[in-house]
C-alpha cells in the first residue's frame, strides 16, 4: 500500500531537470509549500530532490563569485542558509543565540565564516533539513 502512495505522489510531481525560469520558480513554490508543513517520508524524498534540482539551476544561471577562495565560506551553504531563512522572512537577528554571537551570525549570513558541524546540526534542526546542507 505504502509502495503505492509513493509512485502516486510522485506521478504528481515529477521532478525533472530545471531549464526555464519559470519552472525553478515553480519548484521553488513546490518546495516551500512542503518545507512549512509535516511531510510524509515521499514528501522528505521530493522536497530534498528539489532543494538540489534548484540549486544546479541557480548555480548555473546566476553563478556567484568563489567566496570559499575569497573568505572561506562556501557558497552553496551560504546561499541555502539565506534560501530557507527567505522563504521564512526571517532575519539575522532571529538566529543570534541559536547559532552564535550577532557577530558570528553576521558573518555567517554574509559569507565570511562558514557554518560549523555544530551550527549546521541546529540550522537543520530550525529548518527541518538535513543539517549537510550546510556543510
Amino acid at each position: 500500500m505504502k509502495h503505492d502512495m509513493y509512485y502516486g505522489f510522485f506521478d504528481r510531481h515529477q521532478p525533472k531537470a530545471i531549464t526555464t525560469e519559470a519552472e525553478n520558480e515553480a519548484a521553488i513554490v513546490l518546495a516551500e509549500s512542503l518545507e512549512h508543513r509535516q511531510r510524509t517520508s515521499e514528501e522528505d524524498a521530493l522536497l530534498e530532490l528539489l532543494i538540489i534540482l534548484i540549486e544546479k539551476f541557480e548555480e548555473t544561471s546566476y553563478p556567484l563569485p568563489n567566496l570559499e577562495s575569497v573568505c572561506g565560506a562556501s557558497p552553496l551553504e551560504n546561499r541555502m542558509l539565506l534560501h530557507l531563512m527567505e522563504a521564512r522572512n526571517m532575519k539575522q537577528e532571529e538566529l543570534v543565540g541559536v547559532i552564535g554571537s550577532r557577530g558570528v551570525v553576521s558573518e555567517i549570513v554574509n559569507g565570511k565564516r562558514s557554518i560549523g558541524k555544530a551550527q549546521a546540526k541546529v540550522l537543520g534542526e530550525l529548518f527541518h533539513v538535513s543539517p549537510s546542507l550546510f556543510i
